[in-house]
């Protein structure tokens, strides 16, 4: 495949650099070659490398087609990875031409995995006349459903067997999917505290510095708009998670889940400190670890001052 697309790249080459009425014009070695000899060097090209693709093309096809290239005619593997690139409307778009092509349960397969990486259906063995092409329409479905109204997305996801009614399933689908509208997620999480834990869970902080861990969480589980008990529900999840997921470093720093949760908070008020333009007297690193062990006594000065430092090069934690 590779020496194919080679040659498709070098005879395009070719026809920009010297095609005229008459044929090709080549060069080899520093000379030119006439048009009438272009036959006998495609013929050693041909029994050197195979059949020449552009060339194989160039003569099926007629004048009004020129330039337009029969993917049934590539071979398959090359075909089904030029067609892997397109999404869901474009390939619906490409089976208009090439039907069989375009229709392949491979390439469908690949769509709804690539958008939808977790869904119960996956798992199981699929039922009589089952489609991914008609999965992936049906998690379109439900996508707009769930942005309307979440509980009644996910409802219909149940419905339609694509997902189980359990709450681990739920935060599975929900941590390996990008199209679900963050605020209608965010009121649906609120709701169900039981798919959030199971969420919170799926999360893997090992090795990971404070603040990372923390826009990492924030980006698949949007912290609200406004100071409450959600936002600080959010913050004491992820503290007993990141402890969890690193015990030696809290053993070393002397660090407790309480602890983190006053670091987190004081890294929110620190972001917005330094990133709002309504704050003209932004906080020094000097204050910011004077204020933070305040709360936090057992924290070091030289950590203290190293979680400043990202912030105010990174930027916000929860933007």
């Amino acid at each position: 495949m590779g020496q194919g697309l080679w040659r498709i790249a070098r005879n395009q080459q070719l026809q920009q650099q010297g095609y005229s009425g008459q044929g090709y014009l080549t060069r080899e070695h520093g000379r030119r070659i006439p048009a009438n000899n272009v036959s006998s060097t495609s013929h050693r090209k041909q029994a050197q490398g195979g059949i020449d693709i552009y060339h194989l093309l160039k003569t099926r096809k007629s004048k009004e087609q020129e330039g337009f290239i029969n993917l049934e005619m590539l071979p398959p593997e090359l075909s089904f990875t030029i067609l892997s690139y397109l999404n869901a409307t474009d390939l619906c778009l490409a089976s208009c031409v090439w039907q069989d092509l375009a229709n392949d349960e491979l390439l469908w397969q690949g769509l709804c995995k690539s958008t939808w990486g977790h869904c119960s259906i996956y798992n199981k063995n699929p039922p009589l006349g089952f489609s991914f092409r008609k999965l992936y329409m049906q998690l379109d479905e439900g996508r707009l459903t769930f942005n309307a109204n979440p509980d009644e997305g996910v409802n219909y996801f149940m419905s339609k067997g694509i997902l189980d009614d359990s709450p681990k399933e739920i935060a599975k689908f929900i941590f390996c999917t990008r199209t679900l509208n963050w605020k209608k997620l965010r009121i649906y999480l609120d709701e169900r505290r039981d798919v959030l834990d199971d969420l919170v869970t799926l999360h893997n902080f090992r090795n990971q510095f404070l603040p990372n861990a923390l826009r990492e969480f924030f980006r698949h589980i949007h912290a609200p708009e406004e100071r409450g008990e959600y936002l600080e529900t959010l913050i004491t999840k992820f503290s007993h998670r990141f402890c969890a997921c690193n015990p030696d470093l809290m053993r070393e720093l002397g660090l407790s889940p309480d602890a983190v949760y006053v670091l987190c908070y004081s890294l929110i008020l620190l972001s917005i400190d330094l990133t709002s333009p309504h704050v003209k007297n932004k906080m020094s690193k000097r204050e910011f670890i004077r204020n933070t062990r305040r709360a936090a006594q057992n924290i070091s000065e030289d950590f203290v001052g190293h979680l400043y430092d990202n912030i105010y090069l990174i930027g916000h934690v929860a933007a």
